[in-house]
């Protein structure tokens, strides 16, 4: 099956109702209240698109790219980012449901993750420094060998980072936040 090439084209739930993502390349695309959840996007290419309101959980996106792709009111629950294609792999994040995903080893640095719920999403040895977490839920987020430094944690809440395993250096944290930087030590912080 030969692979598309499609720019400038907006998708809806209505022109992907009966047929699936076709294999291709797509720039500079808006793709709104798209059901794409268990989809394959395996090897499918996105550049300068738009995912809004769009159901990803669970789609297949091994080799796919992601490159500079904005995410906005996005459910995206048990996302293996770390099987895409990792050259120029960016993209950023607001208002969106990342639970349970995996950006095992991943260098996504510079990723904007605003007004997201991330529990229980791994960033092990992952790149994420100069990234931007902000009002975003961490419950059981995973951070170990990770790059955090110059990352911006002031609003995020309930994370949990040892900064024995991971790289911290001028990472931005509150002083409500320190406590998650502190709970391997099981001490008791009050105000």
């Amino acid at each position: 099956m030969e692979e598309v090439y499609i720019e400038n084209a907006k998708f809806d739930k209505s022109t992907l109702q009966n047929s699936p993502l076709a294999k291709g390349e797509y720039e500079n695309c808006m793709f709104n209240d798209c059901d794409f959840s268990n989809a394959d996007l395996r090897e499918r290419k996105f550049s300068d698109c738009k995912f809004v309101n769009c159901n990803l959980s669970m789609a297949n996106v091994n080799m796919a790219a992601f490159r500079s792709v904005q995410f906005s009111g996005c459910k995206l629950l048990g996302i293996r980012f770390d099987t895409c294609n990792g050259i120029g792999l960016s993209f950023s994040f607001e208002n969106c449901v990342l639970n349970n995903s995996i950006f095992f080893k991943t260098k996504i640095k510079k990723t904007k993750f605003l007004d997201c719920q991330l529990i229980e999403t791994d960033f092990s040895e992952c790149d994420i420094s100069e990234s931007v977490f902000q009002n975003c839920v961490l419950t059981g987020a995973t951070f170990d060998n990770s790059n955090l430094e110059k990352s911006d944690l002031r609003s995020a809440v309930n994370f949990s980072i040892d900064p024995e395993r991971n790289k911290i250096k001028k990472a931005k944290f509150s002083r409500n936040g320190l406590s998650g930087l502190l709970d391997k030590y099981a001490i008791e912080i009050s105000e």
